[in-house]
């Protein structure tokens, strides 16, 4: 089983003390976005955890404890773009701090698992094509020795999304938008050593030197970890996502970044509603199980072949 921490949530950013200690514990507690009552008990361990994939606008929480995963192969999906206050409120500065701790992270652990995302991309009247490309050169520039590849994608507009950005109004890309600025990135990208693949993107851009990328990766989990994996798509992704299956163990309207494009919160004021419930030592994310609560021990197996090891 491959750990999703998190799709909903920024956990090393605001959680990072709560996922050590399940950690510690080898169990943790998800509940069901779909059926407010059911929640999953789920094993940790290095038996049944295949990998992990962080996904993060701020590491620096986690960085004095990654001893503490070492049993575990993994990755980090870091999301640095170059909005500002009035887009991600409450995103420490890029260039006095998220640059550095990227940074930090890559020298720590390689580069090859610190990926760069610049996600997701719009157009408006401040946030234009050479805005974006303007600053994505600036940013390449500072990360080339720190990671191998950076994934994009596009605004999708979900219904929290479109009202949360109501009074930035998003203008919606033409094709043509962005097949220019794919393929003035991917110009950038090649110049800094650094591959370009998109997100869950109908859109092809081969011509450009752009392909589909996987944000939750098999083949780089296999070269982490040394061991094939027999693991397929998601089925609860797009069509058009790459990623193999994982389990999530984020909660949705949890995380205190503010993200107007954010499709995980409701609102801030409700996120931070939630984070006040917050218990380092509850084995559920954001509220202990309570009252009416079903918990089910949820059986996952490893999806390693040893037979089959990369270093053999």
């Amino acid at each position: 089983m491959i750990l999703s921490v998190s799709r909903r949530t920024d956990i090393p950013a605001f959680y990072s003390d709560w996922f050590f200690n399940r950690i510690k514990e080898g169990y943790v507690c998800v509940r069901s976005p779909v059926s407010a009552h059911q929640i999953s008990r789920i094993e940790l361990s290095p038996e049944t955890i295949d990998g992990i994939v962080f996904w993060t606008k701020n590491p620096l929480p986690m960085l004095s404890k990654l001893k503490e995963i070492a049993d575990f192969p993994y990755y980090f999906q870091f999301t640095l773009n170059a909005y500002g206050r009035d887009i991600e409120p409450r995103v420490p500065s890029k260039s006095n701090v998220l640059i550095s701790a990227f940074q930090q992270l890559s020298k720590r652990i390689g580069k090859e698992r610190v990926l760069w995302r610049y996600d997701p991309i719009f157009f408006s009247e401040q946030y234009t094509m050479d805005y974006h490309c303007k600053y994505f050169r600036v940013l390449a520039e500072r990360l080339e020795a720190y990671t191998q590849l950076c994934t994009i994608s596009f605004l999708d507009e979900y219904k929290n999304t479109a009202r949360n950005m109501r009074a930035i109004k998003p203008q919606k890309a033409a094709r043509a938008q962005q097949e220019e600025l794919a393929w003035r990135f991917a110009e950038t990208a090649k110049e800094h050593g650094i591959r370009l693949v998109t997100c869950a993107e109908e859109l092809e851009l081969s011509q450009y030197g752009v392909s589909h990328g996987s944000c939750i990766d098999r083949a780089r989990l296999e070269t982490i970890s040394g061991y094939r994996l027999d693991i397929k798509k998601d089925p609860n992704q797009r069509k058009e996502c790459g990623c193999v299956a994982s389990v999530d163990i984020g909660a949705y309207n949890t995380c205190g970044h503010g993200c107007r494009y954010c499709y995980a919160n409701i609102n801030p004021s409700s996120a931070a509603e939630n984070a006040r419930d917050y218990d380092p030592d509850s084995p559920l994310l954001c509220k202990r199980p309570g009252p009416g609560d079903v918990i089910l021990q949820r059986k996952v197996l490893s999806s390693k072949d040893p037979q089959l090891s990369l270093f053999d």
